[in-house]
């Protein structure tokens, strides 16, 4: 079990760049990633196979000009992830990231 978390730049000058970064965003959201940061997702990944599978699907959508990173972590890797923000950093930005404070696969 792990983590696949996609990291990205586009460009978003243009009324075309910007709706192509929103559409990327939305497929994200649409396969399954969760939004960590404004510009990093994730999604669980129950194995290298399926992280193989997830790159696949990840390719072809990248905006041109776009600079995507993804990385796969380990589910423990992913457990010892802390955050440091200032106080009431989610009521600035207007909008609180939709995390489930821990994802149950196994009893």
């Amino acid at each position: 079990m792990g983590w696949l978390v996609v990291m990205f730049d586009l460009p978003v000058v243009e009324k075309e760049e910007r709706k192509l970064a929103s559409d990327f965003r939305k497929s994200l959201l649409e396969d399954g990633y969760l939004m960590m940061q404004f510009s990093v997702y994730a999604r669980p990944c129950v194995s290298y196979e399926h992280y193989e599978k997830h790159i696949q699907r990840l390719q072809p959508i990248v905006p041109p000009g776009g600079n995507v990173k993804v990385l796969f972590i380990t589910d423990k890797q992913w457990g010892s992830i802390m955050t440091v923000s200032i106080p009431n950093y989610y009521k600035k930005w207007k909008a609180a990231p939709d995390m489930p404070e821990q994802m149950e696969f196994w009893n």
